[in-house]
């Protein structure tokens, strides 16, 4: 096993080394990471994201696309053989069909090669021809991203600090009860294993659903080709004072080490490790609604997906020696459609304050990051309406029943405190404010020559990532 690891390590340490000399001497290769939770709209970012860079007359915030350095974008067969593609033509014909509505969601890894023909700009603009940048995007689910956590934890610390966490959720009531109905000593039985499993997955779809962020294991959530396999038929038990071999503890430990080993350390090596730039979508204003324990689950999960970036800056000898750190990073707060523009700079303060422990440990090691609020496709109007109280600054869209509505979420406060710190302390409902959430539809399009689908601010999104690779 040794040999084998020692073996695989060098392999791939030669491969870096020679795409880091094949991207530093002929085609730059950017690979950008776009991760999320449940919801927070990955699928719909990547598509609009290609769409905009096609055809680019809704992109006035990336500066290459302004100045017209950015000649053409084209997609390419993407470089991993063994990595679903991104199926951007269905998700775009879901997003433009006469009666539109919102791709499939994440589910696994899956990659696209987008190849921009850039035309140098300043002193060189003279002297060079135009030359080609791939964009490599790898879209995978943050709940997987998540679990890079578990690697340094051992079973016993891993079921103390899950149990501890949820014992007081309404959700997990079901599953703390079967595990502490359970005796870990006792002789293995699958039976019992199975049993604990799925109460455990059957709570955390549970947690998901009511807004929770930290729901690892993420293979629980989607197991895909793995379902019903060992690797993912564990639980987190109360520990007992002795275990034998052979006990159900025993077994519980030996498959949480199969996870860790099997399912996370291959998707960290074979692709998590491979990015320099990263965006971090996150349906803020979904926590928000959920209410004051979800927006403190939101802020420890925020902080927990950091840690397990390698940040710091990519210079060609760095990469040789040492293999790729993550450049940039943005946190993007996504729906900023939910809202009237006026609050769009409360929604960013808040993103900004929800990430700024982890955003500080990026910074002091050399990473550069930034927090904003987005839609990728925006799916609504702005409107005033009148209202006993004053005028009411909405949005109008369609509602996925069909029907048309004027949405006002409430007032965000402009003092990201207001809300981090009731929760925080533990709040079970804000004090002086109610949030809604509404499901939008995505609307109607119709496209002009050139145009990419409506959005807000995924210009300045892009600019950000990868604007000085341009």
């Amino acid at each position: 096993m040794i040999i084998g690891d020692i073996a695989d390590g060098l392999t791939r340490g030669v491969e870096r080394v020679g795409d880091a000399v094949n991207e530093a001497f002929f085609e730059p290769v950017i690979r950008i990471g776009v991760t999320g939770l449940s919801r927070a709209g990955k699928t719909v970012f990547i598509t609009s994201l290609v769409a905009n860079l096609i055809d680019r007359a809704r992109m006035p915030g990336l500066v290459a696309a302004a100045d017209g350095r950015l000649l053409t974008a084209y997609l390419q067969p993407q470089p991993d053989d063994t990595v679903p593609r991104f199926d951007y033509e269905t998700h775009l014909a879901a997003l433009t069909a006469p009666s539109p509505r919102w791709p499939d969601s994440t589910r696994a890894v899956s990659q696209l090669r987008l190849s921009l023909r850039v035309r140098p700009g300043g002193l060189l603009s003279g002297l060079q021809g135009p030359r080609t940048v791939h964009l490599d995007i790898v879209d995978y689910p943050g709940e997987w991203l998540l679990d890079l956590e578990l690697l340094d934890l051992t079973y016993p610390e891993w079921s103390e600090k899950t149990l501890s966490r949820i014992e007081a959720r309404e959700e997990a009531a079901e599953f703390m009860a079967a595990a502490h109905a359970k005796d870990a000593a006792e002789k293995f039985r699958e039976a019992d294993a199975q049993a604990l499993a799925k109460e455990f997955a059957g709570y955390l779809r549970a947690a998901r659903a009511a807004g929770y962020s930290d729901c690892t294991p993420g293979r629980f959530l989607l197991p895909g080709e793995m379902e019903g396999s060992p690797v993912l038929t564990f639980a987190p038990m109360p520990k007992p004072g002795s275990a034998r071999r052979g006990s159900l503890w025993r077994e519980m430990q030996r498959r949480f080490d199969a996870y860790k080993r099997q399912v996370v350390q291959p998707f960290f090596r074979d692709h998590f490790s491979r990015i320099d730039r990263q965006i971090v979508l996150v349906d803020a204003l979904g926590a928000i609604h959920a209410g004051p324990k979800a927006m403190e689950d939101l802020r420890r999960a925020m902080a927990d997906i950091l840690s397990a970036f390698r940040p710091g800056r990519n210079a060609f000898l760095t990469r040789l020696l040492l293999g790729r750190r993550v450049e940039r990073i943005l946190f993007a707060a996504t729906k900023a459609d939910h809202l009237h523009h006026l609050q769009h700079p409360q929604l960013t303060a808040i993103m900004d304050a929800l990430v700024k422990d982890a955003r500080s440990r990026a910074d002091f090691a050399g990473a550069q990051t930034g927090a904003m609020a987005i839609a990728a496709l925006r799916a609504t109007v702005e409107e005033t309406l009148d209202h006993a109280d004053g005028p009411l600054n909405c949005v109008r869209g369609t509602l996925l029943n069909g029907k048309q509505a004027a949405f006002y979420p409430g007032q965000l406060p402009d003092d990201p405190q207001r809300l981090l710190a009731p929760a925080r302390e533990g709040a079970e409902a804000w004090l002086d404010a109610d949030y809604q959430v509404m499901s939008f539809a995505p609307a109607e399009l119709r496209l002009k020559p050139g145009e990419g689908p409506p959005h807000i601010r995924l210009d300045k999104a892009v600019q950000f990532l990868i604007g000085d690779r341009l």
